[in-house]
């Protein structure tokens, strides 16, 4: 009886350390597809709407006073 219970006892331990391993498997996993899901919700978004902001920043630059020189200087 106690070579059974013995035997019973290391199997559950072995099934419970190989969920353990396959939880961080799948924990790994979700995080990959979360990030390749952001990446594409980026790339989707500058898709959509790279000609709005291209005209946006060269509204902004195109209002910025000139510097000449080349260089701006810092103020003293």
């Amino acid at each position: 009886m106690i070579n059974a219970y013995a035997t019973i006892a290391s199997l559950v331990a072995v099934a419970q350390e190989r969920l353990r391993r396959e939880e961080k498997g799948a924990t790994a996993v979700e995080y990959g597809l979360m990030v390749g899901l952001i990446a594409v919700v980026i790339i989707g978004a500058v898709a959509l709407l790279g000609d709005q902001l291209e005209a946006l920043f060269t509204s902004v630059s195109d209002e910025l006073p000139a510097v000449e020189g080349g260089a701006a200087t810092p103020a003293e």
